[in-house]
């Protein structure tokens, strides 16, 4: 990717801005490598998965007890994070209990609370959600559960076991009626694969007939399935065959059905083969839809990613660290431009709890340092360019902590810790007792300086959130000593640095400015604050702007050493003098959610 970015960094003063695309029919749609609104505008989605309570039972598939809760949900997530989409969990059990019959009871109670949030302006993406295919599977004695299919998708199966597993995921690989069962579905085995395909088309017309125009519009896409997995290769079959024979196939008859139901113009949000780039064992599964061509922008590369070195505890023993997941999420980029099409990181976090929770203050930095820029902070100054990753952090549950689950239905196994969900505790968000909603995390981390919408062409960025761990205060992106009168001015803040190419038209660029953050901009075009957010003026050529919080005036001096910076960014001649970011070994994709 450093070579990719040299060659645009050599290019950018010949590159024209790309042409004012026609209208869309949707507020946000694909175009080349990016998410666009109907103003044309390059857009960033950021935000949470709503919510890992989809799991369990007590809601019955839905991530709320009511539409009521998921409305305060949405207010106070705008309020706290400055998010502006969110990943919406539906349920293949709760939305088909028979065998095709709908339930219109749970797709009413769904088209309410996705209401909730598209009337308050997310951006939605919706997503078939499973883990280890199907509650089902499960015992009610036993140690783990799971979610998904309902119970008449699967086939008679003995008593599940996992074997000696500290962790869920392992059950994905290791429990051979979860590999089977997976196997099943991949395999159409009693046509349960083309039912599901069936019943996602009946929820996604149900969907577009009861939703208004402007609420339909604010649903960017659908997810398919949930980390897709094949259970068991077949006799000769390695990752990369499975997803080109069975995955890939399947994605496709999925938009088609997307099509029929009214959903033409919005992306399926596909994710390749859950372990497409890890090594489990001693075997490594390749993948990243290799095969599927370049099917452009009706599909979007849609990945999750968890460092299971980092829950492991063994693994890495220490902290997170600047460019410590550059390598990782450049390779979601880089899938992404392959497949002529946008990329998402639509899952990644860390525990709040548990032995290795004392991490997750900078591994959970690391990642959103990841999804803003393609080079570590220690590097960025010199080689900016690069694009910014839209992603949805796991996740955002108000019961957090509240919860009353019967494991696997079992009135003796009566969950109400943390997720509720196989021993999970990821929420960012809690209920306290008064009904205050509460952040877990630090709100620095949470609610960041991101550019939702740019105008013309994004070129590169980078925040550094001053976000802390414990009482320190860390800082992955620091400004270089070849920078001094800059560095003076950023001092001990937050900042961002904003690059892009911009376009005529009167919609501005747009960044959001996290609470209490009071800019000063240093830029070559004029801007102004409207409630939470930046707006630089929109006109061609390319530009650039300093952000800081709360910082004094800036004198000349800086201003005219980030002038000389960017002809020197423009030049590919920049002289910022910095280091070498450590490179990561490997990949730090694994099972989900853990090791």
């Amino acid at each position: 990717m450093r070579a990719v970015a040299a060659v645009l960094v050599a290019s950018l003063a010949v590159v024209p801005a790309p042409a004012d695309p026609p209208p869309p029919t949707s507020a946000i749609t694909v175009r080349g490598n990016t998410f666009v609104d109907g103003a044309g505008r390059e857009v960033v989605l950021r935000g949470f998965n709503v919510s890992g309570g989809v799991k369990l039972g007590e809601h019955g598939g839905l991530p709320f007890a009511e539409a009521e809760q998921a409305r305060q949900a949405a207010t106070e997530m705008r309020r706290l994070t400055g998010a502006n989409a969110v990943r919406f969990l539906l349920n293949w059990a709760a939305a088909e209990p028979v065998r095709g019959q709908s339930d219109p009871d749970y797709h009413a109670r769904l088209t309410e609370q996705l209401r909730a949030f598209l009337d308050q302006g997310f951006a939605v993406i919706t997503d078939w959600h499973q883990d280890l295919v199907s509650r089902a599977l499960f015992a009610r004695d036993s140690w783990y559960t799971g979610d998904g299919a309902p119970a008449w998708a699967l086939a008679p199966h003995p008593h599940e076991s996992c074997g000696i597993c500290v962790h869920w995921g392992q059950n994905i690989t290791q429990n051979s009626v979860v590999q089977q069962a997976n196997a099943d579905f991949w395999h159409n085995r009693d046509g349960v694969r083309e039912e599901f395909l069936a019943q996602a088309g009946r929820t996604m017309e149900y969907l577009r007939t009861h939703l208004s125009a402007a609420e339909f519009a604010g649903i960017v896409g659908m997810d398919p399935w949930n980390e897709p997995y094949a259970g068991r290769y077949d006799q000769g079959q390695d990752s990369r065959s499975w997803e080109r024979d069975l995955l890939w196939p399947f994605y496709q008859r999925f938009r088609a059905r997307m099509d029929a139901a009214g959903w033409q113009d919005k992306p399926a949000f596909v994710e390749p083969n859950l372990f497409w780039n890890s090594t489990i064992g001693l075997v490594r599964q390749t993948g990243g839809l290799l095969d599927a061509g370049v099917p452009g922008p009706r599909y979007v590369f849609n990945s999750h990613f968890y460092d299971t070195r980092a829950q492991s505890g063994v693994l890495m023993p220490g902290k997170a660290g600047d460019g410590q997941y550059t390598a990782d999420l450049n390779a979601v980029r880089g899938r992404a431009e392959a497949l002529g099409t946008a990329a998402v990181l639509t899952e990644f976090g860390h525990p709040l709890t548990g032995f290795t929770s004392d991490k997750a203050p900078t591994v959970d930095k690391a990642l959103y340092q990841a999804l803003d820029s393609t080079a570590a902070g220690s590097h960025w100054w010199a080689h900016p360019v690069g694009a910014v990753l839209s992603g949805t952090q796991w996740h955002w549950d108000t019961a957090s902590g509240r919860h009353h689950e019967l494991m696997n239905d079992n009135p003796d196994k009566v969950i109400t810790a943390a997720d509720a969900w196989n021993g999970e505790d990821f929420s960012a968000v809690r209920t306290a007792e008064d009904g205050t909603v509460l952040l877990r995390q630090d709100q620095r981390l949470l609610d960041r300086l991101y550019p939702k919408a740019v105008a013309g062409h994004l070129l590169g960025f980078s925040y550094e959130d001053r976000s802390r761990d414990g009482e320190q205060a860390l800082t992955f992106a620091p400004v270089p000593d070849s920078l001094p009168a800059t560095k003076a001015l950023v001092g001990e803040g937050r900042y961002g640095v904003l690059l892009w190419r911009g376009s005529t038209g009167s919609a501005p660029t747009a960044l959001h400015l996290p609470a209490g953050f009071a800019p000063q901009v240093v830029s070559d075009v004029p801007w102004h604050q409207a409630g939470d957010e930046l707006l630089l003026d929109s006109s061609p050529g390319t530009h650039w702007a300093l952000v800081l919080d709360r910082s004094p005036a800036p004198d000349g001096a800086a201003r005219a050493e980030l002038v000389r910076w960017v002809a020197s960014v423009l030049s590919g001649k920049s002289q910022c003098g910095v280091q070498e970011p450590r490179r990561v070994q490997d990949s730090a994709l694994g099972s989900p959610h853990g090791p």
